[in-house]
């Protein structure tokens, strides 16, 4: 175990944790709402520090971050526990298994071995992924300090439901995010993720302002969160708060946990969705848990041109010339869109 950070004591043993915008407070021998942070005689510990529950190599393509070295591998983990309770959860098993316990008690992975790892593997990211990098800041920040000493690019899959205190910690160690949107809508958060719009927000905003590039996914869940209005009002969030190169994912939904009495997205509401987007002035809107490759490629916002093209799913170049329209130009915004030497310089 480890000492959490972001907490502070109160009388009769109780705390207060800071680190999601839950803020929850914790009696002793009680844990917080992602139930991987227990309060012992006063203190307030982190339960699965160097215990991932997941660690794959994957195409960075699969967060999904499509303008981040596309084409390269992302060295990718992740411990028990979440601080969001979503009905259609995809990944309950570790998010939030049964036997909590027994998924943290797992073999211990050091910081240095992941980053070790990572390097062994030909990656060029680590990415905090598969559960909520919020829930286990303190091992991910630590990866992400040693990641970036050795030119890794570190990245968070996060539901971005963070307090100003952790983001401020997390920030100068982030090169990339990407952050789950999951609605535009509060009720939509209270009653199906048992969380709120707001702090998501929020979060966006300063990633944006500090830098760090920002990827959006939309899991569309058809009579919930698919509406013309809301897509619109969404759209609109994006490009005026951070910005039209921003890429937005628009995922497919499929029956899963506790959700299963919804159908799978129509694959029309997945493209009129997209419309919306575009019409809404974003330049990379892309459809995810589909198909159809065409959805999957990078056009150049200004003619037209395929300058990334994704048949296989991974990134392959073919209309760039060093991060740039090989037909007008246009530069492609990103990280290592030049396919080139890898450096961690922020676009």
């Amino acid at each position: 175990m480890r000492e959490a950070s972001w907490y502070v004591q109160h009388e009769n043993d109780m705390v207060r944790c800071f680190l999601c915008a839950h803020t929850c407070n914790i009696a002793p021998g009680e844990r917080g709402r992602c139930m991987v942070r227990e309060n012992r005689n006063g203190k307030l510990w982190s339960l699965v520090y160097g215990r991932p529950i997941a660690r794959h190599v994957d195409f960075v393509e699969k967060k999904p971050l499509y303008h981040v070295f596309p084409g390269s591998l992302s060295y990718s983990y992740g411990t028990a526990g979440c601080n969001f309770h979503c009905a259609f959860c995809q990944n309950a098993d570790i998010a939030h298994p049964r036997e909590i316990l027994r998924a943290i008690d797992v073999h211990e992975v050091s910081p240095k071995d992941i980053v070790s790892e990572a390097l062994e593997r030909g990656c060029t990211s680590i990415a905090a992924t598969y559960t909520e990098p919020t829930v286990f800041m303190e091992y991910a920040l630590d990866v992400a300090r040693l990641g970036r000493e050795s030119q890794l690019a570190q990245v968070f899959v996060t539901n971005g439901f963070m307090t100003p205190k952790s983001l401020k910690d997390a920030v100068p160690v982030l090169d990339a995010a990407n952050v789950d949107l999951k609605s535009f809508r509060n009720d939509f958060y209270v009653q199906q993720c048992a969380a709120r719009l707001r702090p998501v927000l929020q979060t966006l905003r300063v990633l944006k302002k500090a830098g760090v590039w920002l990827e959006l996914t939309t899991l569309l869940i058809p009579g919930l969160n698919d509406s013309g209005d809301e897509l619109k009002e969404m759209a609109d969030f994006i490009v005026s708060s951070l910005g039209p190169e921003t890429p937005w994912h628009l995922s497919a939904f499929h029956p899963s946990y506790r959700m299963t009495d919804r159908p799978p997205t129509p694959m029309k509401s997945l493209t009129r969705a997209r419309e919306i987007g575009i019409s809404a002035g974003l330049h990379y809107v892309y459809l995810g848990n589909v198909m159809q490759a065409e959805f999957r490629h990078t056009y150049c916002h200004q003619c037209g041109t395929k300058l990334i093209d994704r048949s296989q799913m991974v990134g392959e170049p073919v209309g760039l010339d060093a991060g740039e329209c090989a037909h007008c130009g246009q530069s492609l915004p990103g990280l290592g869109m030049e396919f080139r030497e890898q450096s961690l310089t922020r676009a």
